[in-house]
């Protein structure tokens, strides 16, 4: 904006001193050009009581006029001598001799013609001719002059817009730093409120979006939290029941889920409330996800289900939590357990990244997707509430990866999550091997 507002101050400044330097060249030049003309027509008109004088005498007028103002003058007597320096009887000459005065434009320069009457045999002729360098003496100077000039308040117009540019220019990048401070999630950030008034506004305008930001976002923590809490009571009560049960195992099993429940509602507690922007958590993608596919087995194995576990023998570091990748994992499987019948296979596949991360892939032999987006959050064709994919993608893009949603080979869905590498130049390790694991239940 700032290289705008000086090339657009060029431009005017420039069409003004064209607009007024050019006209005023032309009119030092004609000024000039008449300033020759006239004093050579006063020098004519001082020898024409000469022309009557002894020739002698005239003669050294003339010689004296030619040293002096370099031009030539030659004199036309009505006897056909010419006195001064030579020159041919043009049709100026002969108009002239008829009695009329006047200024001819010669070449090179211009020439002076006044008729002296009176003479015995007729009339004569002063001619004085003016050459050009006569004509426009001083011309190239005073132009020379005038565009110097130009060129100073051209200059002077540069520096002028520079400065007023900067004033616009410096407010409006401290606008736009702020809101791209904004944008990456710092809440702090605030602009300076200088430059021009519309700029002022801007900046005010951007700090109480700020202001008004940090405000929503506390209280949708608060609000999440507040209702995570809420499930505290439910969940109190229900270990309770489960501590009275008399089955030891039932009673073990049920309240190690409890527990889980527990575990995750205090980790929504602290996410809500945890300031955004900070340091995400790392974990080993391959533990992780080998932990979960053993969770779920048991259930492959009541619906009878053909469970395939390929993962990393070596630890495979993602930039995700552990409890976030928990969460992507079940539900993904989850998705396979509760939107497919049983008895269809699933495969769980864990490979590394070239460039570090993971890919997470879960595929089955189900009947697939169909045409509508599943990751549209909300939507649900199964009677689920439509959240666990976009969750599951939001996991994946906070860490840096991706969620894909495609076919398996066997025609059924498949759901490829990438998970972003930490922070830190990648492994470059020896290859690897890898646990296979198949289950038939």
């Amino acid at each position: 904006m700032r290289l705008r507002v000086i090339l657009l101050v060029v431009a005017t400044s420039s069409l003004v001193l064209v607009s007024f330097l050019i006209p005023l060249a032309l009119v030092l030049r004609t000024l000039a050009s008449d300033r020759a003309v006239s004093t050579a027509t006063a020098q004519a008109q001082a020898m024409a009581p000469l022309v009557s004088t002894l020739p002698t005498d005239l003669r050294l007028t003339i010689d004296l006029i030619n040293a002096e103002t370099g031009t030539t003058v030659t004199v036309f007597l009505p006897s056909g001598t010419e006195l001064g320096q030579p020159a041919p009887r043009s049709q100026a000459v002969q108009l002239a001799q008829k009695g009329h005065s006047f200024t001819a434009q010669a070449p090179g320069g211009k020439q002076v013609l006044v008729t002296v009457g009176g003479l015995p045999g007729g009339s004569a002729v002063i001619s004085i001719f003016v050459p050009d360098s006569v004509l426009y003496h001083g011309v190239a100077r005073a132009w020379l002059l005038l565009g110097c000039v130009g060129l100073l308040l051209l200059v002077l117009s540069v520096a002028v817009a520079d400065q007023l540019a900067r004033s616009v220019v410096r407010p409006i990048k401290d606008l736009a730093l702020a809101s791209d401070r904004l944008a990456a999630g710092d809440l702090s950030a605030r602009a300076t409120v200088a430059g021009p008034p519309e700029v002022r506004r801007a900046g005010a305008g951007l700090n109480r979006l700020a202001v008004r930001i940090g405000e929503l976002l506390a209280h949708e923590r608060e609000t999440v939290a507040d209702l995570s809490h809420r499930l505290r009571t439910p969940l109190t009560a229900l270990r309770i029941d489960a501590e009275s049960l008399r089955d030891g195992a039932e009673m073990e099993r049920l309240l190690a889920d409890v527990g889980a429940v527990e575990r995750t509602v205090s980790g929504i507690i602290r996410e809500a409330r945890r300031p955004s922007g900070g340091a995400r958590a790392l974990c080993d993608a391959a533990e992780v996800v080998a932990g979960r596919a053993a969770f779920w087995w048991p259930l492959a194995e009541d619906q009878d289900r053909w469970m395939t576990v390929d993962l990393a023998r070596r630890p495979v570091p993602v930039q995700v939590s552990r409890d976030d990748l928990v969460t992507c994992t079940d539900i993904l499987l989850e998705n396979v357990f509760a939107h497919t019948p049983e008895g269809v296979a699933l495969a769980v596949r864990l490979s590394a990244r070239a460039g570090g991360g993971a890919w997470l892939t879960v595929t089955d032999d189900g009947p697939g997707f169909g045409d509508a987006d599943p990751t549209q959050r909300g939507v649900s064709r199964g009677g689920s509430t439509g959240l666990g994919l976009d969750i599951a993608r939001r996991i994946a893009e906070a860490s840096g990866g991706s969620l894909a949603i495609g076919r398996s080979v066997s025609g059924g869905g498949a759901v490829t999550v990438g998970l972003g590498p930490p922070a830190g130049p990648p492994e470059t390790g020896r290859r690897h091997g890898r646990n296979r694991l198949r289950l038939r239940a």
